[in-house]
């Protein structure tokens, strides 16, 4: 066979494949950073847990605060790319700020702080614009291969990017190793750039204009349980498996690794799939596949041996069962959404997920401290399980094909509508190992 026929076929055109190498290497640069940031609060700057925690709190309140009104602002754009490369020019200087005030003996926590908002800032346009930037890229019939590559190089990201963080923390000094991170950013704006795809017009004036995508983010209320529960559980994971389970920090991270190969396997196998069975089975078994193997975790006792192998077992298939959603949702998603207002969805979508994520934790925290670690456990992974049973019933398993698109199972059974679902938007915080490793 020729090896050419081999790579897939998005990757074979020049303008998806500047768009995924840009992706991709930004995501790399984003596990790098994920590491060095708060190594520079707590080795260079002193930084203690309240620190800690107003970095993390500056880090993630641009995504809680900014994504409804910039989905609003970005529908009405004609040209969502340059917004992209202007977000990740702003980005790269900003990062770059940090080893130059280190340099120059200037470095605090303020603007440590501020970094993490701005830089956040921008990565709220560059995601929301994003959305549309991939339709516009990719035709609809495309759409689970090219959400498999791009998912895949997230999953690829979650495994090479610690490590080359870690090895670049060792050879460098802390502040140092961001200049990486901003270099992925400069290369990102480079290849965007270098492609000019056709984008969608922008939306027209409308009665409620600002709320009608709020309106299509609050149709799936399955989704915002199941998320509920499932921070309820990465709330406490890391202080159940190290204090009542006993593992080491070594075990954990091999626990975590673990997690991340089985979201790049699921990726590359989220195609298949889809093509077997339909996007609808595929969305109800990611689902079953994301819930049912954590009921492992509070389960798990006995000897370190056998509690590992558990704790492995429950990380990896969640990890591809949760791989298997973000890939065959986010395609639904993606077809189901008109463009003049797929910005607003978005950052409507992204509002609700940051917004769920302090009660679940807080949740987590409390039931923790009245009923105990395990108690809870069982509560959030038999609560996400139960949600499974709420998307029985809905159009949701009678799906075959992707709304408009030619695709063999729409041949022989028809258009399929299907339902008005604002389904889970792919994001870097999509497989279990990377919701474990920032809760780490």
């Amino acid at each position: 066979m020729n090896p050419a026929a081999r790579v897939p076929v998005l990757l074979r055109e020049r303008t998806f494949r500047r768009y995924w190498a840009a992706q991709s290497v930004s995501l790399i640069g984003d596990q790098i950073s994920l590491l060095a940031v708060p190594l520079i609060a707590v080795l260079v700057l002193g930084a203690g847990a309240a620190e800690m925690g107003l970095l993390k709190t500056a880090e993630l309140l641009p995504a809680l605060l900014l994504s409804l009104p910039a989905g609003a602002w970005i529908d009405r754009r004609a040209r969502r790319r340059r917004i992209m490369i202007a977000a990740d020019l702003l980005r790269a200087l900003l990062i770059i700020s940090l080893p130059v005030a280190y340099a120059a003996g200037a470095l605090t926590l303020a603007q440590l702080y501020a970094v993490a908002f701005a830089v956040g800032a921008c990565t709220v346009l560059f995601d929301i614009c994003n959305v549309t930037l991939f339709v516009a890229l990719v035709p609809k019939s495309h759409f689970v291969a090219g959400s498999s590559l791009l998912n895949g190089s997230r999953a690829m990201a979650f495994v090479s990017g610690p490590g080359a963080g870690g090895l670049l923390v060792q050879l460098l000094a802390v502040p140092l190793v961001l200049l990486a991170d901003a270099l992925t950013f400069l290369y990102s704006a480079m290849l965007l750039a270098r492609i000019a795809p056709a984008e969608p017009p922008p939306a027209p004036p409308a009665k409620g204009y600002a709320t009608e995508g709020v309106r299509w983010a609050l149709q799936h209320p399955t989704l915002r349980a199941m998320q509920f529960f499932n921070l309820m559980f990465h709330t406490l994971f890391v202080l159940y498996a190290t204090t009542e389970l006993g593992l080491t920090a070594g075990l954990l991270g091999a626990v975590l690794g673990i997690g991340a190969i089985g979201g790049l396997i699921g990726a590359a196998v989220a195609g298949s799939v889809v093509r077997a069975l339909g996007i609808g089975p595929a969305i109800l078994l990611g689902y079953a596949g994301f819930t049912l193997p954590l009921l492992l975790i509070p389960l798990a006792g006995g000897a370190t041996p056998l509690v590992t192998a558990l704790l492995c077992v429950a990380e990896f298939l969640s990890s591809v069962g949760v791989m298997l959603v973000d890939i065959s949702s986010g395609s639904l998603l993606a077809a189901l959404i008109p463009d003049s207002l797929r910005s607003r969805v978005a950052g409507a979508s992204r509002t609700l997920n940051y917004g769920f994520r302090p009660v679940g934790a807080m949740a987590g925290g409390a039931l923790g401290t009245a009923l105990g670690l395990r108690p809870t456990l069982w509560i959030a992974t038999a609560g996400a399980t139960l949600c499974l049973l709420w998307l029985l019933p809905s159009p949701v398993p009678r799906i075959r094909g992707l709304p408009g698109a030619a695709t063999p199972q729409q041949s022989a059974s028809g258009p399929d509508r299907g339902p008005c679902l604002p389904l889970p938007e792919p994001s870097g915080e999509a497989t279990q190992a990377a919701a474990a490793q920032k809760a780490a």
